[in-house]
């Protein structure tokens, strides 16, 4: 039994009543709901695990629990997520081509939702303050298959000086109190208390006012948090329409009657359109906590400016040039790239790829203006790594090559075998093949390897990833 603050179920009786303010505090004694997405990028979607119970109103989306050592997670066939917090994601509506902006990023739920909706098309920008969550984020959108993504690793107010009026829309899973994470996170009932709430309410401000200098008029901005506490929640709605001048709009795409809705009386400003934000409680059975919304902000998007278009093309020529590869380099590329069979965002490599410190890659983004003074994790898609006149190809390369079938492929037939090497062993094969392969289990491919002359297959899988022991 979770031992959940006085202050906290006195402020909750108070909103709620007692009766569904019991019901609350019973739900959060009670186990996590878990779920995972399935990724429809992937050429191969069969999974094992159970589909029987789909999250409501979400594509391919199901509870059940997934392994981290099971090749539908190590392929990135399967995301394993918060059924609640897969919501904002689906509600930004994305489509391709658009540009949008993942502020709060790690560890990249939304970020793969997103990025896969742009289908290829567009760019997202990941963005994770934090050092050490940006490297989960970055192997999480790697796994995926996202070839159009800009990781850094910025505070808010940095980003906002690249990006003025740049996005179409910007999704803000603002740090919060954490509320909704009780259950599932014991600990986050230590730091809990009233006066933690105000200090979340006053950086989630501080946040969203860099995150309102970067959308474009007429823009979408996606703000949720996975905490109930209105201080957070519908009172920052409320001050976003009342000083930003934003407008809440309707979200009809969510209809299960398992979902509630904003509370306008929960603030002072007592704003009709907070009834169209989302609330998720754990007593309603569909995740953890959860509070999601839609805000536009005001203006009409601004017209293309022809000559400036035609400087910012002509100045990302000059860079391009720059940093493409040489006739040689192309060659080495082309020996790897050559022998699978490749999706779109691999079609155009030779005239898109540049090359910077031996690193051959496809940006998401090509405008020095925008990456300047960034701290960039990854610019789109790494290809490979130039040695000693040779490219070894990245693990982003296997993992997006999944994408469509391949006929290059060594799949391993023992579990054992799959094991050892995840662990970074060297595997013995049955193959006719030689030099660099795709790597699958159960048909799900998840890294590269090297087959030699003795059908060894030589261990390509990233040592960050690899797991330390064999279970």
């Amino acid at each position: 039994m979770l031992n959940l603050p006085t202050s906290f179920k006195e402020k909750f009786e108070k909103l709620l009543g007692k009766d569904e303010a019991a019901k609350m505090f019973a739900a959060i004694n009670q186990n996590t709901k878990k779920a995972y997405r399935v990724n429809p990028l992937k050429a191969i979607q069969q999974v094992s695990y159970d589909q029987d119970e789909a999250v409501p109103d979400l594509d391919n989306a199901y509870y059940g629990e997934v392994n981290g050592q099971d090749p539908e997670w190590v392929s990135g066939t399967v995301y394993s997520q918060d059924p609640a917090a897969m919501f904002p994601a689906k509600i930004a509506k994305v489509k391709p081509g658009e540009k949008v902006l993942d502020l709060c990023a790690a560890p990249g739920g939304k970020s793969t939702a997103l990025g896969q909706a742009l289908k290829g098309e567009g760019v997202l920008v990941a963005n994770e303050i934090s050092g050490t969550r940006v490297k989960a984020l970055r192997e999480n959108i790697e796994r995926w298959g996202i070839s159009n993504a800009l990781i850094t690793n910025n505070d808010s107010e940095t980003l906002a000086k690249n990006f003025p009026d740049f996005f179409d829309k910007i999704v803000v899973d603002a740090p919060c109190s954490g509320e909704g994470m009780f259950r599932k996170n014991p600990d986050a009932i230590n730091y809990w208390s009233p006066e933690y709430i105000l200090t979340c309410q006053s950086r989630q401000k501080e946040i969203l006012q860099q995150a309102v200098k970067m959308l474009k008029p007429g823009g979408k901005l996606i703000y949720s948090t996975c905490t109930f506490s209105p201080e957070e929640d519908e009172e920052i709605v409320a001050w976003l329409v009342e000083q930003e001048g934003f407008k809440v709009l309707p979200i009809p795409e969510i209809t299960s009657t398992k979902i509630s809705h904003g509370h306008p009386e929960w603030t002072n400003s007592n704003l009709v359109e907070l009834k169209e934000t989302l609330r998720f409680w754990p007593q309603d059975n569909v995740g953890e906590g959860q509070f999601a919304a839609i805000l536009q902000k005001s203006g009409e998007p601004a017209m293309v400016n022809e000559k400036k278009v035609k400087k910012n093309m002509k100045n990302k020529k000059k860079q391009h040039n720059k940093l493409a590869l040489t006739v040689d380099e192309r060659k080495l590329v082309g020996e790897v790239l050559d022998q699978f069979d490749l999706p779109i965002a691999l079609k155009q490599w030779s005239k898109q790829a540049l090359v910077r410190q031996d690193h051959v890659f496809i940006p998401a983004l090509t405008d020095e203006s925008k990456l300047r003074g960034l701290k960039i994790v990854n610019n789109g898609l790494e290809l490979g790594l130039l040695k000693k006149k040779r490219l070894e190809p990245s693990h982003q390369l296997a993992e997006v090559l999944g994408q469509v079938s391949q006929t290059r492929v060594v799949d391993l037939a023992q579990r054992e075998d799959y094991l050892s090497y995840l662990h970074g062993e060297t595997v013995k094969v049955d193959t006719n093949l030689k030099g660099f392969v795709l790597v699958s289990y159960q048909d799900l491919i998840f890294s590269f390897g090297k087959v030699t002359g003795q059908k060894i297959l030589k261990n390509f899988y990233p040592k960050g990833l690899r797991i330390l022991k064999k279970n």
